[in-house]
């Protein structure tokens, strides 16, 4: 992980009054704790923007008028409005001991299922991070080389020996979602399958009704009564012999 080196100068005064005028000369007042003591100090504004602006994690090379202590920030404040740096607070580091980082995730790789039309879905973009400071990755690197449409890769595939992620296992980081266009379309194909389903089926039953009918009609005069030969022979006197 990249160091990024931070310039400071001890607080001789502390208080609400003391921040405000460090802010409106372009200072931050901050803070640095973990260690054997605390110390409150005020640092230019400018030295943050490569802190905190960058998308990699980063530890902190802090130089104290003439002390220096590694660290990482491990909370910063802005103005709501301005989003101007209110307050810092930095822990230090000691080797010996794990430290909790919140990691970017990295996309790397090229998926399938954007060459079939689908589209990356970052779902979280920083995962909490346990580790020794040697250990602590900038990134956590998600190849996605293998994800196909409709898939995604969850916390427990990017497990890693050298550090722990705080994640749920089953948390997803991205996906390829299917887009709406190609549900719709596969929906219409499913609807106009069932049409034509049913409209053989109506077919089907329109002619053995109209099979019925014929026979019907084969079997009646026009006024509507039974044939000739029915008639006759029914009507017919029995041979006496």
């Amino acid at each position: 992980m990249e160091t990024i080196e931070i310039i400071g100068y001890k607080r001789a005064n502390l208080g609400k009054k003391n921040s405000n005028k460090l802010r409106e000369e372009g200072n931050v007042p901050c803070v640095v704790y973990g260690g054997d003591e605390q110390i409150h100090f005020h640092a230019p504004m400018i030295l943050f923007r490569e802190l905190v602006y960058t998308p990699g994690a980063n530890f902190v090379k802090l130089n104290i008028e003439g002390i220096e202590k590694d660290v990482i920030l491990q909370d910063i404040q802005f103005h709501p409005v301005s989003e101007v740096i209110l307050h810092a607070d930095f822990l230090e580091l000691k080797e010996d001991k794990k430290v909790k980082m919140d990691i970017p995730v990295k996309i790397i790789g090229n998926s399938p299922g954007v060459q079939q039309g689908g589209k990356i879905l970052i779902r979280i973009r920083k995962l909490s991070v346990m580790a020794y400071p040697k250990n602590m990755p900038s990134f956590i690197e998600v190849d996605i080389s293998e994800l196909q449409l409709g898939k995604s890769i969850q916390v427990e595939e990017l497990l890693n020996e050298q550090f722990e992620i705080l994640n749920s296992p089953l948390v997803s980081v991205v996906s390829v979602n299917i887009p709406r266009v190609k549900i719709e379309v596969e929906e219409e194909d499913e609807e106009a399958v069932e049409g034509e389903e049913g409209a053989e089926g109506a077919e089907g039953a329109e002619g053995a009704e109209g099979a019925e009918g014929a026979e019907s009609k084969a079997n009646t005069t026009p006024d509507g009564g039974k044939p000739e030969a029915d008639n006759k022979k029914s009507s017919d006197p029995k041979e006496e012999k």
